[in-house]
This record gives C-alpha cells, sequence and structure tokens, in this order.
C-alpha cells in the first residue's frame, strides 16, 4: 500500500488534477453512455432479428403452399385414369385421342397452377407423356438420375433442386438455374411395384416474388439453400456467393454473425420442415438500424461534450500550474544532452522564478570551467606530441654529422663513419621536413639506422631481425613510433638479461588493419607493472605523480596514435616475466 502511494506521489501535478477531474467526470459519464449504447443496441438487434424472423416465416409459408402444390399436382397425376393406363398398357394410349386427353390434363393443371413450368410422366419402359417438356435425345429417359431417385424413395414427393444435366428440355427453353424439379414415383397399389415417374419443374421466379419485397437494411436480402448447402434461390449481385456452413449445422432457426472476406455480416435463418430447406437472411453488419444509430449518436454527443469540457478545464488548471515547471525541466533536458548555451527565461518572481536564475547561474558557471578544463587539456597534449621532436629541431645538425662522417671516413675510421652516418639518417627522417605521415618504409630505414648506432653500442649483447614484407613499403603511417618502443626493448629488456637478446620486428594484415610488433627475448615485465602499463595506455593520460621506470615515449606514441586514428588503433603489451615482451601496434592501412 505504502508502495503504490510513493508512486502516486511521483506524478505530476498535471497529470494528478488531469486524472482527478477524468475520475470525477469524464470517466462516469463514458461508462454511463457506453452501458446504454451497449443495451439499447442489443435490445434493437434481438426485435430486429425477430422481426426479420417473422418475415422469414411468411416468406416460408409461401414457399410451402407453393411445394404442397406441386405435391397435390403429383397425387392427381397418379391418380388420373388415363396416366394409369399408359403407365400400366404404354401402348393404349399411343392413339392421338389418347395422348391429347392426358396433355389436356397436365395443360390444366399448369393453368391452375401457373408456378409450374411443365409436367413430364414417364413409364417404366422410357416412353413419356408431357405438356411443355420432352427430351433431347432418344436416350432412354428411365435411365436418368432424378427417375432413379424417385424410384429409391419408392413414392416418396422428392425435390431434386435446380437440374443437371439432364436430357430433358422446354418448349420455352428454361435455364437450368430457372427451375427447380420435383419427382415422385408412382407405385401400384397391390405390388408397389414402379409404373413410372411424375416430374414437375417449378418456376423460380415464384420464390423471387415471394423474397422480393422483403429488404434487410439497405442491401440486405433472402436467400434460399438447400439442405447440402447448395443455392435454390440467391437474387443478383449477393453480398455473400457461398454461405457459412455453419448454416447447415445449426438448430431450425436462429441468427449469429460472420466474418466474409474481412467483412461483417449477420445472418437469420429459418429452415423449411417440408422440403428441408433453409431461408436465409444477409445483411451487412455495418448497416446498424436507424433507431440504433441515432441514440449512439446522442449517447456520442453527450459523452463528447463532458469530454470536452474536463479535459478543456482539467488543461487550463493543470498549465497554469505545471507549464513553469515543465520549462525548467526542458532547460535540464537540454543541458543532459549537452546542450550547454540553453538559458531558462521567465519573468516570475516566485520560487520557480528564483530556481531558472539559479540554473542559469550554474551554466554560466559549467561553462567557464569547461572552457578553462578544454585549453588546459588542449595545451597539454600539444606538449606531449611535440615532447618527442622539441629536442633536436635544426637542420644544420645533420648537415654537421655529414661533415663529420666525411672526415672520419677520410682518416680511415669507417666504424665511425658508419655510426655517424646512422645517426645523420635517423635525424633527416625524423625531421622529414615537418611532416607528421611517412612511407613504413621509411621508418623501417629509421630503426635500422638507430639499431645500427645501438649494435656499435651494444656488439654481440644485441641482435635483431627486421621482417617486413614488400607489400607493406608504401603503406603511410605516423613516424618515429617504432624507434620509442625498440629503445624500452633495449633498455628494460636486453639490457636486463644474462647475455646477448635479440629484438624482431615484423608487419602483417589482420582483419584489414597492419599489425607491427616488437618482441625482445629480455627481462620480461612484472605482473602489476605490466597492468599498470595497459590500463595508461588505455587511459591516454599520464598520471605525474605515478613514477614508473618506463612507458613515456610509448604514451606518447599511443596518444599519437589515437588522436590521428581514432579509438580503435593504438598499443598493446603482453609479457611474461624472464621469457619476453611483445608490444603490438595496430594501424590502419593507408596508401596514397
Amino acid at each position: 500500500m505504502k508502495q503504490r502511494f510513493y508512486k502516486l506521489n511521483n506524478l505530476s501535478i498535471k497529470h494528478k488534477v488531469i486524472a482527478l477531474l477524468l475520475v470525477i467526470s469524464i470517466v462516469p459519464s463514458i461508462g454511463l453512455g457506453l452501458l446504454t449504447g451497449y443495451t439499447v443496441e442489443r435490445i434493437l438487434e434481438k426485435q430486429a432479428a425477430d422481426h426479420t424472423l417473422q418475415l422469414i416465416g411468411q416468406v416460408n409459408k409461401t414457399l410451402e403452399s407453393y411445394m404442397n402444390n406441386m405435391q397435390n399436382v403429383s397425387y392427381l397425376l397418379s391418380m388420373d385414369p388415363e396416366i394409369e393406363r399408359f403407365l400400366t398398357t404404354p401402348t393404349q394410349p399411343n392413339t392421338e385421342d389418347g395422348r391429347y386427353s392426358i396433355k389436356q390434363f397436365m395443360q390444366g393443371l399448369s393453368t391452375l397452377y401457373p408456378e409450374i413450368a411443365g409436367i413430364l410422366v414417364v413409364n417404366s419402359n422410357g416412353q413419356f407423356i408431357s405438356n411443355e417438356l420432352y427430351p433431347k435425345s432418344d436416350k432412354n429417359l428411365s435411365k436418368e438420375s432424378w427417375y432413379k431417385e424417385a424410384v429409391e424413395n419408392e413414392g416418396i414427393f422428392t425435390i431434386v433442386g435446380h437440374p443437371k444435366d439432364r436430357n430433358i428440355t422446354s418448349h420455352i427453353n428454361y435455364e437450368d438455374d430457372e427451375v427447380v424439379t420435383v419427382v415422385r414415383a408412382i407405385l401400384e397399389p397391390e405390388t408397389q411395384k414402379v409404373m413410372g415417374v411424375v416430374l414437375i419443374d417449378l418456376k423460380l421466379r415464384v420464390i423471387a416474388e415471394a423474397t422480393k419485397n422483403i429488404r434487410l437494411g439497405k442491401s440486405g436480402y433472402l436467400m434460399v439453400i438447400d439442405q447440402n448447402g447448395e443455392s435454390i434461390y440467391t437474387p443478383a449481385n449477393p453480398l455473400v456467393v457461398n454461405p457459412p456452413t455453419r448454416l447447415l449445422e445449426e438448430e431450425d432457426s436462429g441468427y449469429f454473425s460472420e466474418t466474409i472476406d474481412d467483412q461483417g455480416f449477420q445472418f437469420i435463418y429459418q429452415k423449411l420442415p417440408f422440403t428441408n430447406w433453409t431461408t436465409v437472411g444477409i445483411f451487412s453488419t455495418d448497416e446498424s438500424v436507424y433507431e440504433v444509430r441515432t441514440i449512439h449518436f446522442y449517447v456520442i454527443c453527450f459523452v463528447f461534450f463532458v469530454c470536452l469540457f474536463g479535459i478543456t478545464a482539467s488543461y487550463y488548471l493543470s498549465n497554469s500550474m505545471s507549464k513553469p515547471i515543465f520549462q525548467l525541466m526542458s532547460s535540464m533536458k537540454e543541458v543532459e544532452s549537452g546542450n550547454l548555451s540553453i538559458q531558462y527565461e521567465s519573468g516570475r518572481q516566485d520560487e520557480i522564478g528564483m530556481l531558472g536564475k539559479s540554473f542559469n547561474h550554474m551554466i554560466m558557471k559549467i561553462n567557464e570551467l569547461l572552457l578553462l578544463t578544454e585549453k588546459q587539456e588542449r595545451q597539454k597534449r600539444e606538449a606531449e606530441l611535440r615532447s618527442l621532436q622539441a629536442h633536436i629541431k635544426p637542420h644544420f645538425l645533420y648537415n654537421t654529422l655529414d661533415t663529420i662522417s666525411w672526415m672520419a671516413r677520410k682518416r680511415g675510421a669507417e666504424d665511425v663513419s658508419d655510426v655517424v652516418t646512422a645517426l645523420s639518417r635517423l635525424f633527416r627522417i625524423g625531421l622529414n621536413k615537418g611532416h607528421d605521415i611517412i612511407y613504413l618504409k621509411e621508418e623501417i630505414t629509421h630503426i635500422q639506422s638507430y639499431l645500427s648506432i645501438q649494435k656499435a653500442r651494444y656488439r654481440d649483447k644485441l641482435k635483431y631481425s627486421i621482417d617486413v614484407k614488400e607489400a607493406f613499403q608504401d603503406v603511410q603511417i605516423l613516424k618515429l613510433i617504432l624507434q620509442p618502443i625498440v629503445e624500452n626493448a633495449i633498455y628494460h629488456g636486453i639490457k636486463e638479461r644474462k647475455g646477448p637478446g635479440h629484438i624482431a620486428i615484423t608487419a602483417k594484415e589482420v582483419d584489414e588493419c597492419l599489425l607491427l610488433t616488437v618482441s625482445d627475448d629480455g627481462k620480461g615485465i612484472p605482473k602489476d607493472k605490466l597492468t599498470m602499463l595497459n590500463e595508461r595506455l588505455d587511459s591516454l593520460y599520464k598520471e605525474q605523480d605515478q613514477k614508473v621506470n618506463f612507458g613515456y615515449g610509448m604514451m606518447n606514441v599511443q596518444a599519437r596514435i589515437k588522436l590521428t586514428y581514432g579509438e580503435n588503433y593504438g598499443l598493446q603489451i603482453d609479457s611474461l616475466p624472464d621469457v619476453g615482451t611483445t608490444v603490438t601496434i595496430r594501424l590502419p592501412i593507408h596508401r596514397k
């Protein structure tokens, strides 16, 4: 409980005021509006569904009436003496008088029931009599699927549905989807033997006339499907071509909603017990009943005005209290992101105004300190970068060394001449006309000169090898990065060991970077001192109060590399006591 109260106290003043007004006025209004709208919508939806079911019930009564008429017609035909004679002794009514009498009877039935498109009577031998229908070919009609279906149902009135691929046509030439076929087998009363089949075509337009005046919303309609889900009647341009199969699995009547092709539809259905058809009302759920939309409109207007008044009042009250605080917070965030030129501007004389003035004074002091620190740091780094080259500047120095070398050779002192020549070459490459970038081959020449001088001093104590492939000779690097490292290797590695020592300088490419390594087999570096050296290399700053036997030259090299190429490049020291030390220089590969 205390933790929740603490979190509530952390909310801003603006949010607290807004939340208070929302809880008191807006939230109950919204809840009441939603509850009212939902309740009314459910009531009107149920009323609309019940009304639609009543309309569907009236249509179903009409359809059942038509089917009852068709069933009665089939009974009348089966009880007609002339037709019975035709079925029992088919050779008798072959005369014109017999056939004419039957056709006249059929024509009378068609006149009495105008929904009949045609009547056909077929005996067991395939002979037929009809008023409107006739075979398309000489194929035996008793072999037709509708005939077999009637026989299988043994005298029960059967609705076949739309005719499919049957060998029958009519004088008016109805399409298959314009009629519905019903059949009934005529049985001999005593033996129950099938004597023939009565086929009646029902005009589909009578179903259309029964449903055309039924409108569900703006675009809703009624359709009729059979027990297999196939359409008996569908209006032109239907919203749903294939109704959901759950219509066949549901109860005798009801309604449900379903989404088809990302659009919601309402289905209201009722089954016909006699025909086993299902009449389905379909309309889009977007077409709300007018009363529902009207109620929703008033509810939304009420909630809107309440919310508008509540939000306006809460914003005005909270803004008057929290705006100066937010302005000061925004200024502080600007400072956090690094913008130290921001100033808090306000003419307020209250506590917030006094806090803003203190904030401006603090920013001014921080800027002064940063400028002073930046100036001192820049001076310090410039001094460090120039310290290595500040010892020897005049160009006349290596000219004088050349003169000394010439005089030594003139007097036969070849060893003195070699050392002086190496020293002259060392200074010439080190000066490099004031440029900081040289080729790797020039840096190798410089370190060879330095090692030649050291070799003359240490003789057999010092051995060295340089392995740099020709492919790296034209790589451009900072000058004077090998000499301080080699100098450390000699004075703190080779010199401290017993017996002769060896220094190896190599170059290779790894991950598109140039790795120069200087390895010696000298005394090595203790673990604690090695850790301190690597930490100093990573920090780039030499603390004057920490005295280390060596590392100044390497720190200078590290600073120059990182300031020139970035933090991803520089030195790394690996060493084992009494085994040796390896310094790795990581540089980018730059060519002219």
